[in-house]
């Protein structure tokens, strides 16, 4: 069937048609898909008027009804995302109601864990994950109501689902101590919000572990120079993921800070760029030539969202910066691109460090680069360099010497 065109939208979103398709072109939609979702505005005007709803009875269950009656008569556009530009839209303005808000008292209560852990103690939104994901288990295990269970809890009821969730053998040690660390952070959190009367963070054990047990793992320069390769720079995505992986792998910047880098951020003509970090921190570090020329590649994409000031954008509509999930997901792309393993951002951090070392630079310095505030987080770095440590260890006693 011919598509309708902006001019053939009739009834009750006759008038907010032209305003749709400036916001669908605001928002870095190509052209035809404008056409498809003005089209889709088309059926659901003349719809409401053989239904005789009015827009502000628009439930979910009718959006359903709608689209049922489209696979019925169209292929394209029908999906269940289809509706999403035009009810974002047209709820903007007021004219269709937000949907009911169907979560549960748990999810109420995740939900202000979560303001909690971004407002009051500054967590970045990959921290905030974890921890909701384990609130999300642990109040999943008590019983309704939930209020009534939180405020009868005791120290058993949080030892008993520590030991059940890390006693089955199916998690690791990394997984225990983030179950652990969070639900401490929890209890903290209900507590002080008065949904359980006592204080019980002190009652989740802790997990067996050394620290600096573990060693740093960094990746080959070989490796490195095949991952940053793999960027076809003649594309807008292949400069702007080659950027990416610059600052991560010159820089040793985390995948949360690559995110949040705007424009402002960087100073040209000083050669420096201000990182926004874990906890709110905030450092100037110096940005050398082939990142700084590789940032000017990315940000000179002349399709860029003007009113965006993120440095990374989507490339798809809608327009938009790209995610920390989006930074960790180039870097696994380009990993599959160059036959190498894959690895997550922080592998590339660990790459920086040890190659610091390695050039003969001295804990203290690399603390600065990766912005590390105790020195004691970046002494685990002082077990890569076997040649020091060498020099310090004892030699072993002769088996069978002085038999």
């Amino acid at each position: 069937m011919r598509r309708l065109s902006i001019s053939r939208v009739e009834g009750v979103l006759a008038p907010y048609a032209s305003g749709f398709r400036l916001w669908l072109t605001e928002r870095g939609y190509r052209p035809s898909t404008v056409e498809d979702q003005v089209w889709l505005m088309a059926h659901l005007s003349g719809w409401l008027d053989e239904q005789g709803l009015e827009l502000a009875a628009f439930s979910a269950e009718a959006a359903e009804r709608f689209q049922r009656a489209r696979r019925g008569r169209y292929s394209h556009p029908t999906g269940s995302r289809a509706l999403r530009p035009l009810l974002g839209y047209l709820r903007g303005l007021g004219l269709v109601p937000e949907p009911l808000a169907s979560e549960s008292p748990a999810e109420a209560i995740v939900a202000a864990y979560r303001e909690y852990l971004l407002r009051e103690r500054g967590l970045v939104e990959g921290s905030i994950v974890l921890r909701a994901r384990v609130a999300r288990l642990f109040l999943a295990e008590l019983p309704g109501p939930i209020e009534a269970a939180l405020a009868q809890l005791r120290r058993g009821d949080v030892t008993r689902f520590v030991v059940a969730q890390c006693g089955d053998g199916r998690r690791g040690m990394a997984w225990a101590s983030t179950l652990v660390s969070g639900l401490r952070s929890l209890l903290v959190f209900l507590h002080v919000t008065g949904r359980v009367p006592v204080p019980l963070a002190a009652a989740v054990p802790s997990v067996a572990s050394w620290r600096l047990s573990s060693l740093p793992r960094g990746l080959d320069r070989d490796q490195v120079e095949r991952i940053l390769a793999s960027c076809d720079r003649v594309t807008a995505v292949g400069r702007r993921d080659y950027a990416i992986l610059m600052l991560l792998s010159r820089l040793g910047l985390r995948a949360c800070e690559v995110a949040a880098l705007t424009l402002d951020d960087i100073d040209w003509r000083a050669g420096e760029v201000t990182i926004h970090g874990k906890g709110g921190q905030t450092d100037r570090l110096p940005l050398p030539g082939e990142v700084g020329e590789a940032l000017v590649a990315c940000v000179r994409d002349p399709r860029r969202d003007g009113g965006c000031r993120a440095v990374f954008v989507r490339a798809f509509a809608p327009a938009g910066a790209l995610s920390v999930k989006a930074i960790g997901a180039v870097l696994r792309d380009a990993c599959d691109r160059a036959g190498v393993p894959r690895v997550g951002t922080h592998r590339l951090r660990h790459t920086v460090a040890t190659e610091l070392l390695a050039a003969g630079a001295p804990l203290t310095e690399i603390a600065p680069v990766l912005r590390h505030t105790n020195l004691s987080s970046t002494a685990i770095y002082a077990k890569v360099d076997r040649g020091a440590l060498r020099a310090l260890a004892r030699p072993w006693p002769l088996a069978g010497a002085g038999t």
